[in-house]
């Protein structure tokens, strides 16, 4: 991959290096000197969602991303973690769902910085909880899960009985690269975002404090995301899943003063 580096102009509206994705009752919101993703009130019983990303219509093995890759955003949110509905945040994934494109349903990778509210439970990792603001990677898409799969029927019972989950689940983190630290810093106060999505291992700082080193990261190219829904989810090592889509009674957002991605 040869080098490339993205710095937006923060004055302007989201230019041609990003795709906008933004359904009725959100909008992405030029301030002068910054964007916010905002969701608006009053929103019952839909999905909505305001998104950038840099891979709409393109299939996966053209997505534009591949380690070595850094990315740094200065943010902050309106509500402060728990209170602030849905999901919302920014890295790269292969967008697995295919929710901006006619692609083949696929096992996720990402490496991000990721917020759900208290109505997720994706409790992946085995001492982070299944929701809130945190650094984390994922890769299912590796040999260890795929000669782990043939042992799910078994496992996935079996996880239910807590001294057993706790014993055999670090083997199937593993096997999905799962690597996930929370983080305290408040959401509705101005912090630096890093990442550095490497080929061996990718690193996570918060003000320049590093929060997550995980020893395991996706391979393979992904694409560029930064947005905030109001969605819900539940995957869990005990076969439990879900998604829902949770009113907004009052508006919130997510407003960026900084967006920049450099790959070497």
């Amino acid at each position: 991959m040869t080098s490339k580096t993205i710095r937006a102009d923060l004055s302007q509206p989201p230019g041609n290096e990003f795709n906008k994705y933004v359904l009725p009752g959100s909008g992405i919101v030029p301030n002068g000197s910054s964007w916010s993703f905002v969701l608006d009130s009053g929103i019952e019983k839909r999905y909505v969602d305001a998104q950038i990303d840099d891979y709409q219509g393109k299939p996966r093995g053209k997505f534009p991303w591949q380690a070595p890759v850094t990315m740094t955003v200065r943010a902050r949110f309106s509500h402060s973690a728990g209170s602030l509905l849905g999901t919302a945040g920014f890295g790269f994934w292969n967008d697995p769902f295919a929710m901006t494109g006619a692609r083949v349903p696929a096992p996720p990778r990402a490496v991000w910085f990721f917020y759900a509210s208290p109505d997720s439970n994706m409790k992946l990792a085995l001492d982070t909880p299944g929701n809130g603001w945190k650094a984390a990677t994922i890769d299912v898409l590796r040999i260890p899960f795929f000669l782990l799969a043939p042992t799910a029927p078994l496992a996935i019972p079996l996880m239910n009985i807590k001294p057993i989950y706790r014993a055999l689940w670090p083997v199937g983190q593993r096997a999905i690269g799962v690597s996930e630290a929370g983080i305290s810093a408040e959401m509705t106060d101005w912090h630096t975002y890093r990442l550095e999505w490497g080929t061996r291992g990718s690193k996570f700082w918060v003000d320049d404090a590093l929060i997550l080193d995980a020893p395991t990261t996706p391979k393979g190219r992904l694409g560029f995301v930064m947005w905030m829904d109001n969605q819900a989810m539940t995957v869990t090592p005990q076969g439990r899943f879900g998604w829902k889509m949770l009113d907004v009674e009052r508006a919130q957002w997510m407003e960026i003063e900084r967006l920049e991605i450099s790959a070497t």
